[in-house]
């Protein structure tokens, strides 16, 4: 059976004060990052100190949901194969996904990617990505 016909069971995420605003956008299909209003750098995963100048100056902003996959690898073991990624969004950040809905023979690093999401067990959905 091909990773396309059958779906892996992704747990819920934990979701705590810092990133309830994040799980809530992405139930309405939207991906948040953070971007520091002291040094103008964009973050992902959420969390409230900049990573960059460690300021607490930071706010949400809509991310495109555009990226370039920048690293992969596609675990063929697993009883529903899939890819681990590293995608670099269009605002800058890199995050740790999922590549899903594609052929993973014919991924390659540099590739335009689009954000999906992919519902979990009795949680908010996951952002992931599929070749655009």
């Amino acid at each position: 059976m091909t990773a396309q016909a059958k779906e892996r069971k992704l747990p819920a995420p934990s979701v705590s004060p810092e990133t309830k605003e994040y799980w809530d956008a992405a139930a309405q299909g939207r991906l948040l990052v953070r971007k520091c209003t002291a040094c103008g750098e964009a973050h992902h995963y959420p969390r409230t100190i900049c990573p960059f100048c460690f300021s607490d100056k930071t706010e949400w902003i809509t991310a495109s949901g555009r990226g370039t996959l920048y690293s992969y690898s596609v675990m063929r073991r697993a009883p529903v194969p899939y890819a681990m990624a590293y995608v670099t969004l269009a605002e800058g950040p890199t995050m740790m996904t999922n590549i899903v809905d594609c052929d993973f023979d014919k991924l390659r690093i540099g590739q335009d990617v689009k954000l999906v999401f992919k519902p979990t067990e009795g949680g908010p959905p996951l952002p992931m990505f599929t070749p655009a």
